[in-house]
């Protein structure tokens, strides 16, 4: 008996944060389908912004920067989805006032300059921001999204009018993209999953090499900015105080992580 106790392998303890089992609703949505829309949107965003000459250039130094911070940040990223080795990751900065970024299925991401120039981020704080857009699309909130969303039509209406604000072009050029679903540029995640990316993120990033401890600032200078009208980007986020506190708590979950990448270099 003593020998069969001993004959069974326990599983090693996984480092890092703990944010159980991804939803089972997402696959009721094919993947491929969403990351084909997902696609189809980013490159229309990407011509509307190139068209208002707010697409940064291979030479822009902001695109430079967050396209190494994103670099780094890949291959801590594609543990959370075994289907992300596989992305065409993209990483674009667009020239609007927006505190706003996002990762889209499949790894298209954009970072607008209004975060970066408006918080004054530093690179542990964009790595925070990267990686917090990169969880969504790991965790495929986006298709869970979808499988509960029945109103896909009339969010993708809504969404069209929010790019419109932004860059100023018909309503009806950004529905157009959406006829087969949700426009997936402004779909809007729940606090559960804004506070699971949150970790995640702080975990991509600190196995990458950037301090964990970024993430609190990070949402500190967030919360000095939704002091007026909140940014677009916290409308469904958890509040301020509640997401420090959570990161707080599991700071001591990613430390080690982040100081056993610093002592390797």
């Amino acid at each position: 008996m003593a020998g069969a106790q001993w004959s069974k392998k326990e599983e090693p303890a996984r480092e890092g944060v703990d944010v159980g089992e991804q939803s089972r609703m997402a696959g009721l949505v094919p993947a491929e389908k969403v990351e084909g829309a997902a696609q189809q949107q980013y490159r229309q965003l990407l011509q509307q912004a190139a068209a208002k000459r707010m697409l940064a250039g291979p030479d822009h130094p902001q695109l430079k920067r967050v396209r190494a911070i994103s670099q780094r940040l890949i291959p801590s990223a594609v543990v959370w989805n075994p289907r992300a080795k596989n992305w065409k990751w993209e990483v674009n900065v667009i020239g609007a006032s927006a505190i706003n970024a996002f990762c889209m299925p499949g790894g298209k991401i954009a970072v607008f300059t209004g975060i970066l120039d408006k918080l004054q981020l530093t690179d542990d704080e964009v790595a925070m921001v990267v990686g917090h857009e990169m969880a969504h699309a790991l965790r495929e909130h986006a298709r869970e999204r979808m499988a509960k969303n029945t109103a896909t039509q009339v969010g993708a209406r809504i969404g069209g009018a929010v790019l419109a604000s932004i860059f100023g072009v018909d309503p009806n050029v950004t529905d157009l993209l959406a006829r087969g679903g949700a426009n997936l540029l402004t779909l809007k995640f729940g606090r559960n999953d804004e506070s699971e990316a949150d970790l995640i993120g702080m975990e991509i990033a600190a196995r990458a090499g950037y301090d964990p401890r970024a993430a609190v600032t990070l949402w500190k200078k967030m919360a000095q900015a939704a002091k007026g009208a909140p940014p677009e980007w916290l409308s469904t986020h958890p509040s301020g105080t509640s997401r420090i506190a959570e990161i707080e708590r599991n700071l001591p979950r990613v430390m080690p992580l982040y100081e056993r990448t610093l002592a390797k270099r």
